[in-house]
């Protein structure tokens, strides 16, 4: 049986939250995790969160054996960037772009 969590608008580059999910994709539920416990990436607290919110959508959905659980797919789509300015000197101003993400997590049983 299928379980999905999906996190979207989080203020994440893609390119970044990339590489975190490429550690875990395919991997076991309880594996997946401990490599997120221990990464240092901003990005690997917010898949585990993630993550766990996957497992207890498939608790709440009646799945038989939990440790039987892998990622099935997970992917990071690029949401919208929001624009700031910075003021320079001589009454300049460059841009700040802040990438967002939106991360979907599918889990199943082996």
């Amino acid at each position: 049986m299928e379980a999905k969590a999906k996190l979207r608008y989080v203020r994440l580059s893609p390119r970044k939250t990339r590489l975190v999910v490429d550690m875990v994709r395919g991997k076991k539920v309880q594996e997946a995790l401990n490599i997120l416990r221990f990464s240092p990436q901003k990005a690997a607290s917010i898949v585990y969160q993630l993550v766990g919110s996957a497992v207890a959508n498939a608790e709440q959905k009646g799945v038989a054996d939990v440790d039987r659980l892998f990622i099935e797919s997970i992917s990071v789509d690029q949401g919208p960037v929001l624009k700031r300015f910075m003021p320079r000197a001589q009454g300049r101003a460059t841009r700040i772009r802040k990438p967002t993400s939106h991360i979907t997590v599918v889990l199943n049983e082996k």
